[in-house]
């Protein structure tokens, strides 16, 4: 397997989940530190740091010590590639998202109707 594909499988991935794409969206507004970019999931802080590491793999999030904390930031040119090889199959609009999660939604279970 080539480095591109290694990488788009690790940016897909980590896509695949929702609480990993929930975590981007609150970067998108800002670097935070991990304890409030946990804040709003019901889940346990080692949980988020589990979905933190994935993003990382993923190169979608970096970390940085700060003062006592670790900071997460959006690393928004990670995500580049993977928009590039879905721009390959043509423009995709509204209606083709929704064609393409209902057709995914078997395989992605309770998933799909949460995000």
């Amino acid at each position: 397997m080539s480095q591109r594909a290694a990488s788009l499988d690790a940016t897909f991935a980590a896509l695949a989940d929702p609480t990993r794409r929930a975590i981007l969206n609150r970067l998108l507004h800002g670097d935070l530190p991990v304890g409030t970019l946990a804040e709003p999931f019901d889940l346990t802080l080692a949980a988020v740091s589990k979905h933190l590491q994935i993003l990382m793999r993923a190169g979608l999030v970096t970390t940085e010590k700060r003062g006592r904390e670790k900071w997460c930031a959006l690393n928004p040119d990670a995500i580049a590639p993977a928009a590039r090889w879905m721009e390959a199959f043509g423009a995709w609009g509204a209606d083709d998202y929704d064609r393409l999660e209902v057709a995914l939604s078997p395989l992605l279970g309770e998933h799909a109707s949460q995000s």
